[in-house]
């Protein structure tokens, strides 16, 4: 493609609201136009990009035999409030209704319709397992959309979803997918973590995120450098080997009152006691259920671990009123004579000793409190975790580092197939619910993560798959017919053999051009120069900067050498 016929705004200018790195370079390099927001046209060298980047996709996944099909983008309400999710999924999905006044919900992912696709056309144990992916766009409400392409209302996904007769089956293809997701990132050249992580809306029961290793990121990534355990914040455990009961005198339990003390530092110090030994209690509003949760004061509850431990959906903090109701008073809640509730406790709780918490009366706490003094329902891993806390596979402190999701992997067992009622008859020829996983990637989510690791001072650096070109062919001065001339023959060579080439034909200063290809970021540069007439180029490997002179017979079998 010659640059002169081509459409390649670069600029100087960003907008203030750019944050990230990435899109900063995406609006600079002339790669997408911001129509509204969370919403962008895709340039054509960031077109090149997401194609070449489905290319990587469609190979991977023909190699574990999943089919590519195209669903609908607008999908049929009933089919959402078949699977449940119609209300569940809040604000967040797109409606809207036709002149009839049918609801319809624009699609941020497929698994009603892959349903409704697979439903009464596979029907047997015998056409199973079975592998189905798309690569569309897909819409989602964002309430704040921000970071350029990584976190958008539109934005293209590739979705795949699995059948299956069993769960063995279904893990092998999880595997499968893992794996694949696997070759994908690595051919990107991505730094990435495949890290535990919660199913969210999607439901499920196993399930493992893929992060982008980046300061910009909106994850946090729980990982030891002791092995490979990796673990999103959310959802990283904490294990009891964390905790200790130290030999200790018990003393006897004491009201005592504390007038002024507000925070929890506060009522530590005035209690006698270190934070970690001072009790706080949290009333949620579960599911329209009241709970006291009680942790160590300077502990923070995880609310995804709290739904888990109580099977749980919708979680507020409780009213001034419902504390009443349980017998209590905002910020003095303990364990005593409350009632009207359920009473769940941190594992943590169970090895503190001596140590202080609400009395359920203003202005007072009870100190020299102990395991056994007072009920509690059960015992969970609700806290977050903290950087030094040991990890749960043992190997050694966790440490936390910040990702970009770019790809998720989901067993969804049952569940849609059981709430939007498909079978398949198995060998004896009863009918079963499908066992089924799901399978996600953000693509255009990855040409943001691929220049958020992949840039220095003067631009992108393009991985080779990933690049919008392969060869970026630079004619310094197009007025010298020398140069001109060669810069053509070279264009035709390497397009003739099926090489990939933007070539800079344009009429500007030199200086405009190379810092064009560093700020565009095509792996390899052609320069042809004053020494045109020699027959001899330059090239240049952009991200290390190496340049050397070679002449204009070979640079064929150096592109070729380059891309082996």
């Amino acid at each position: 493609m010659k640059q002169s016929k081509t459409f390649i705004p670069t600029t100087r200018e960003v907008p203030a609201n750019a944050e990230a790195i990435s899109h900063k370079l995406l609006i600079k390099a002339g790669m997408v136009k911001q129509v509204s927001a969370g919403v962008y046209t895709y340039l054509p060298l960031a077109n090149n990009v997401i194609e070449k980047i489905k290319k990587i996709i469609r190979e991977e996944h023909d190699a574990i035999d999943s089919a590519e099909l195209l669903m609908p983008i607008l999908q049929s309400q009933e089919y959402w409030e078949a699977s449940g999710r119609w209300g569940k999924m809040g604000d967040e999905l797109m409606r809207l209704k036709d002149r009839k006044d049918a609801g319809y919900a624009l699609s941020p992912t497929a698994e009603e319709i892959i349903c409704q696709t697979v439903n009464n056309m596979v029907t047997s144990y015998k056409q199973l397992p079975l592998n189905l992916y798309q690569i569309q766009t897909k819409f989602r409400d964002e309430v704040r959309p921000r970071l350029g392409l990584l976190r958008c209302k539109e934005f293209i996904m590739k979705d795949a979803y699995s059948f299956h007769d069993s769960p063995e089956s279904l893990r092998e293809t999880y595997n499968d997918y893992y794996r694949a997701y696997s070759n994908i990132y690595d051919r990107l050249e991505l730094k990435y973590r495949a890290v535990q992580a919660d199913s969210g809306n999607i439901g499920g029961s196993y399930t493992h995120e893929f992060q982008a290793l980046a300061e910009v990121g909106e994850d946090t990534i729980v990982y030891t450098e002791e092995s490979d355990y990796a673990a999103n914040i959310e959802t990283a455990k904490v294990v009891e080997e964390n905790y200790s009961l130290p030999e200790f005198e018990k003393k006897e339990r004491s009201l005592l009152e504390t007038p002024a003390q507000e925070t929890i530092d506060e009522i530590a110090a005035y209690c006698g006691v270190e934070v970690n030994r001072a009790m706080k209690g949290l009333a949620l509003n579960a599911d329209g259920n009241l709970y006291l949760v009680l942790m160590r004061g300077n502990d923070q509850l995880n609310e995804i671990k709290f739904k888990k431990a109580t099977n749980t959906f919708d979680v507020r903090m409780a009213t001034p009123e419902e504390i009443e109701s349980m017998g209590s008073v905002v910020g003095y809640m303990g364990p005593f004579d409350i009632k009207n509730c359920t009473v769940i406790a941190d594992n943590a709780v169970k090895y503190m000793y001596n140590h202080s918490c609400g009395a359920n009366k203003k202005g007072f706490h009870y100190i020299n409190v102990n395991h056994g003094d007072y009920e509690v329902s059960g015992y969970y891993d609700l806290r977050m975790i903290e950087e030094g806390d040991l990890a749960e596979d043992l190997s050694g402190p966790v440490k936390f580092a910040k990702g970009i999701e770019v790809g998720q992997v989901f067993e969804l067992g049952k569940g849609y197939s059981e709430s939007m009622d498909i079978k398949y008859l198995d060998a004896n020829g009863r009918a079963n619910h499908f066992y089924m996983g799901c399978y996600g990637i953000g693509v255009s989510r990855l040409l943001s993560a691929i220049i958020e690791q992949h840039n220095d001072e003067n631009g992108i650096i393009w991985p080779k798959e990933a690049a919008p070109y392969q060869v970026h062919l630079l004619c310094v001065d197009v007025k010298k017919e020398e140069q001109l001339k060669l810069s053509e023959e070279l264009y035709k060579h390497l397009r003739d053999n099926k090489v990939e080439v933007l070539f800079d034909d344009r009429a500007e200063r030199a200086g405009v051009k190379f810092n064009d290809a560093d700020l565009i970021g095509i792996p390899l540069q052609i320069i042809v120069g004053k020494k045109a007439g020699e027959n001899t180029v330059e090239i240049k490997y952009r991200r290390s900067g190496e340049k050397e002179e070679i002449s204009s017979d070979s640079v064929l079998e150096k592109v070729k050498q380059f891309y082996k």
